[in-house]
C-alpha cells in the first residue's frame, strides 16, 4: 500500500479541535481517539495523489467541498501553505468552527465560504476535494463545472470506490471527463482501513 510523510507539527491543531469538538461535536468521541489516524492522516493522502502526477502546488488554488469539520481542508492548509485553500459547507455551525480554528492558529492560506457549491458558479479551482459528502456522481455534479480544464477533483473514498466508480459512469461521461488513476492506502491503525483517492480529470 502507499504511504507518505507527514512534515508539519499538527499538536495546536488538535488541542483546538478537541475543543471545540467539546462544544459542537464535530466528530464521534470514539473518532477522537483516532484524530491523527482517521483525520489529519486521510486527509493528507492527497500528497499520493501530488506524488503520483508530479503536480507542483505552488500557486494553486484548492477548493473542499462539503468541508465539514474541516477535513481535508485545514490539514492540507497547514502541510502545505504554498497552496490557496478553500472550504465550503452550506451549515454555518461547521464554517463557524472551521474558522475559529483558522484564526487561532494563524492559518493565512484558507479561506472559509458558507454556502452550497451549486451556487458558486463564477470561480475556478485547480483542484477539488471531498471528502464524506456524497457518492460520487452527485459530488461530480457540484465538482466538476468548478474545475479548470486542465485540473483535478480527488474524490476520498472507502474501500466502495469500484461500485460508486461504475454508478458516476454517465455524469462523467456528461462532462467529458475520466478517472486518471485511482490510489489506495490504508491508515495507521491497527485494523486494516483501506481508502481511495480516485482522480478525475478532463
Amino acid at each position: 500500500m502507499n504511504n507518505f510523510e507527514i512534515k508539519s507539527d499538527f499538536t495546536q491543531f488538535k488541542k483546538k479541535f478537541l475543543e471545540i469538538n467539546s462544544r459542537l461535536n464535530l466528530i464521534s468521541k470514539n473518532d477522537e481517539n483516532f484524530l491523527y489516524e482517521k483525520h489529519i492522516y486521510d486527509s493528507l493522502s492527497i500528497d499520493l495523489f501530488f506524488k503520483k502526477c508530479s503536480i507542483n502546488t505552488n500557486g494553486i488554488k484548492l477548493l473542499d467541498i462539503g468541508c465539514g469539520g474541516g477535513f481535508p481542508c485545514v490539514p492540507i492548509a497547514i502541510e502545505h501553505p504554498e497552496i490557496s485553500v478553500t472550504g465550503i459547507d452550506s451549515i454555518r455551525k461547521k464554517v463557524n468552527a472551521v474558522n475559529e480554528i483558522k484564526n487561532s492558529l494563524s492559518i493565512n492560506n484558507l479561506e472559509l465560504i458558507c454556502d452550497r457549491a451549486e451556487n458558486i458558479k463564477d470561480k475556478k479551482y485547480n483542484i477539488i476535494t471531498s471528502r464524506a459528502v456524497a457518492d460520487l456522481n452527485k459530488i461530480c455534479e457540484y465538482a466538476l463545472p468548478l474545475l479548470y480544464k486542465d485540473g483535478y477533483f480527488i474524490a476520498y473514498k472507502s474501500k466502495k470506490a469500484a461500485e460508486e466508480i461504475h454508478n458516476a459512469e454517465k455524469t462523467l461521461s456528461k462532462y467529458k471527463a475520466k478517472i486518471k488513476a485511482e490510489i489506495q492506502y490504508t491508515l495507521p491503525l491497527n485494523e486494516t482501513y483501506v481508502r481511495n483517492l480516485i482522480i478525475i480529470s478532463f
